[in-house]
């Protein structure tokens, strides 16, 4: 598994269909971290959607759930290691006795559960809590789901696939920890992948955060990667060009004094990204506030400081010519795009999206004052990617709805984990 750049011919990614566990999440969307509750049936349609738009685009997808359940039947090395991870997953409670009786059991019933049942289980984080009752011999059990992970359908940010292989994330949020071990897991033992890194310690990487970029790569550094993980992704010796550019995540001006919209900042890949080879699409208002530290790439000389800059300058001093996002483009995820090869993409229905926003009013009064002064001043007829500057460009644009999966904070960009280019 080795990417260079970012519009390189895309061979093959990995995706994950949302299942029982987004349930959980729209009981209660913002401590699952997602912006808003959505139709759960009608998201699965949009995933199946944007996977059937990639193989029709000629790339190969894999749905980590089928991968695991084939892998698991047809291997029994790998499903003697699925089991274990089972294992470590359950948790019982009760009496010591009970908890024991009842682990034991699970261990030796595990032989004849559906691959599909295992898999589920390591989404969900099962406890299950065994309770006596009086002069019954059976005990009855309270199941409890300790983290269902909801956010696992966003498969861009447990890991970065690099020139060097595979650099595995350290999350931040609680909610999400645990996914880069599910996914290293796949990588390494049903895929396996021997070229990967680990972000370690205190150390916090995303994958959102990371572009491949020919010559040169950028890491966003912010809400969810740190200049630890940064620096330890630079000092991996995966990472091969020639300079290495750490963005530090920047917020409008008018938010400066206001709480924050997670959305604005929250990755790289939510403000910035890139649709073909010199092609820079973004806010520049964002892009020519954060501040740059370009390091050495290479081996031998990783982490040498090279000089300061901005985002933008460093993107004009190699060239690359920029198509604009309005405030109101992005926060609508105009730029969570994925660029499928060079000056190709597939977009977010964002004019959809922009209005679903508005008419739910997601945004804190103050941004959705904003976003409205905006589209007044430029009208709703030419959002990206319908705009003239996309046109001008050469951009073939695939357009895909995803007006509910979107509500959990991300385009087809976040929605894919890119594995081969």
């Amino acid at each position: 598994m080795k990417i260079r750049a970012e519009w390189h011919s895309l061979k093959r990614v990995m995706m994950h269909r949302p299942g029982i566990e987004i349930d959980y999440a729209m009981l209660s969307p913002k401590p699952f971290l997602f912006e808003r509750p959505y139709r759960t049936r009608i998201a699965v349609q949009e995933h199946e959607n944007l996977e059937n738009t990639l193989k029709e685009n000629g790339v190969k997808v894999e749905i980590l759930k089928d991968y695991v359940i084939q892998k698991a039947d047809s291997d029994p090395i790998f499903r003697e290691s699925l089991e274990e991870k089972v294992m470590e997953t359950v948790r019982f409670f009760g009496t010591v006795v009970s908890s024991k009786a009842a682990r034991a059991e699970m261990e030796k019933n595990l032989k004849v559960l559906d691959s599909s049942t295992l898999f589920t289980t390591i989404t969900l984080e099962p406890s299950i809590d065994l309770k006596h009752e009086e002069g019954m011999q059976v005990e009855y059990p309270t199941v409890y789901s300790n983290l269902p992970l909801a956010n696992l359908y966003f498969m861009r940010d447990q890991q970065a696939v690099t020139p060097g292989g595979v650099i595995l994330g350290n999350m931040k949020r609680r909610q999400r920890m645990k996914e880069p071990e599910i996914t290293g897991f796949v990588i390494k033992e049903a895929m396996g992948e021997e070229n990967i890194f680990g972000i370690k310690g205190d150390g916090i990487f995303e994958g959102g955060d990371f572009m491949p970029a020919g010559k040169f790569c950028l890491i966003g550094i912010g809400s969810r990667t740190n200049l630890e993980g940064a620096m330890q992704a630079i000092k991996s010796g995966f990472l091969d060009y020639d300079e290495i550019g750490v963005v530090e995540n920047p917020i409008y001006d008018f938010m400066e004094n206001s709480p924050k919209d997670p959305m604005v900042n929250m990755h790289l890949d939510t403000y910035f990204n890139l649709a073909g080879d010199g092609i820079a699409v973004g806010s520049p208002e964002l892009m020519q506030k954060a501040k740059l530290t370009i390091y050495a790439g290479g081996k031998g000389n990783e982490g040498d400081i090279l000089g300061k800059t901005t985002l933008y300058e460093f993107l004009k001093s190699h060239n690359y010519n920029f198509i604009p996002l309005s405030l109101s483009e992005q926060l609508a995820y105009s730029s969570n795009f994925l660029t499928i090869s060079d000056r190709k993409i597939i977009t977010v229905n964002v004019s959809s999206v922009l209005e679903r926003l508005l008419k739910e009013h997601v945004f804190p009064d103050y941004v959705e004052k904003e976003v409205i002064s905006d589209l007044n001043r430029r009208g709703k007829d030419s959002l990206f990617p319908h705009n003239e500057e996309i046109r001008n460009h050469g951009i073939d644009n695939l357009p895909v709805r995803l007006s509910e999966l979107t509500g959990g904070y991300g385009g087809a960009h976040c929605m894919t984990a890119a594995l081969e280019r």
